[in-house]
């Protein structure tokens, strides 16, 4: 992807949380664009009220400790609901010049900014409001073929077909209980026991019965498993596999896959939530997902990546905003899909 200097000062403004800034940062990737990273950190009692707000006054544009100090962005692209009051007070503060974006439901409607990306299975809709079924993320189709040409010795070796398994873990809405961790490895073992070879990563969530039991198996049917040390091969992973098993616990995990192209087996642990239901079922229509008990199973399809058409729609929209503010347009880079 070719990248621009363009003289835009560009922010991503976020409350620190990790998914909430990849989303981010995915998008200025896209976008050819380096931001500056603000985080947002409100303290009771004004913490309380997000994402209604009212801000710390402490910490409004203009005042020594402000996280919206000075020079203001001509572009801000904010996630998480604690960033919205923020990004609500910067708008006014620039007197309507920066572009504001915000990646999923601010729960303040389709106000919140000047463009809001909302995944289908939430119910924001507006004008001004983007809507796709997967979500933004830094695998792109670049980078799974980028590393095709220089596949990872630790995987090419692996014998076919190849699984990339993204084990996730405990979240606000699953549990992995012992039973999950049998069942779930016992799905593997039948799995690499015909031959396939086993390429697992797991993540900060993953409880350490799984981890361990993760471990014992890779050992044992000669897989590869990525632990956190060392150089990360998660976009690896995705482009050599030939089928890709991931846990019910992670909308991005699912969406990352989906650029592939390949089946997705999809192990729901303990838990659950009514939107999950929604995206598992609008995946399935395409062809995307399976439930996955101990076979692979599923064809290719036509790979699905959100990301580009996100960006597209920001450049769009910001570039409309200058023209209406007699501003100069700017030519942003925009990487292919």
């Amino acid at each position: 992807m070719l990248r621009t200097d363009t003289g835009l000062i560009t922010w991503a403004l976020t409350d620190g949380k990790a998914g909430d800034e990849l989303q981010v940062l995915s998008i200025t990737d896209a976008l050819g664009l380096t931001p500056e990273i603000r985080r947002v950190r409100p303290k009771a009692p004004f913490s309380w009220f997000m994402p209604w707000g009212p801000i710390d006054p402490r910490e409004r544009p203009g005042s020594p400790h402000s996280p919206l100090a000075p020079p203001f962005p001509d572009l801000v692209i904010a996630s998480g609901r604690r960033a919205v009051a923020y990004l609500r007070h910067l708008k006014k503060a620039t007197g309507g010049r920066a572009y504001t974006v915000f990646l999923k439901d601010p729960r303040t409607g389709p106000t919140a900014a000047d463009f809001i990306w909302s995944p289908t299975y939430d119910r924001l809709r507006g004008p001004n409001v983007l809507n796709t079924l997967t979500p933004p993320h830094r695998v792109s189709a670049r980078r799974l073929e980028e590393a095709r040409a220089r596949p990872d010795p630790r995987l090419s070796v692996l014998p076919g077909p190849r699984i990339a398994v993204l084990a996730g873990g405990n979240s606000r809405h699953h549990r992995f209980s012992d039973e999950d961790v049998a069942r779930f490895v016992g799905h593997l073992s039948a799995v690499a026991r015909t031959g396939a070879g086993l390429m697992v990563t797991v993540s900060r969530r993953t409880p350490p019965a799984l981890r361990q039991a993760l471990t014992a198996l890779t050992a044992e049917q000669g897989g590869f498993l990525w632990e956190g040390t060392g150089d990360n091969p998660y976009v690896d992973l995705l482009a050599l596999a030939d089928y890709i098993v991931a846990t019910a616990d992670s909308f991005n995990m699912m969406g990352e896959a989906a650029v592939t192209g390949r089946p997705i087996l999809v192990f729901e642990p303990s838990g659950g939530h009514p939107k999950l239901d929604v995206y598992l079922q609008a995946l399935k229509d395409h062809g995307v997902v399976h439930p996955f008990e101990g076979r692979l199973e599923g064809q290719p399809y036509e790979p699905l990546n959100s990301t580009p058409k996100v960006a597209e729609a920001i450049a769009e929209g910001l570039s409309r905003h200058r023209r209406a503010l007699g501003l100069p347009d700017i030519a942003l880079s925009l990487e292919t899909p």
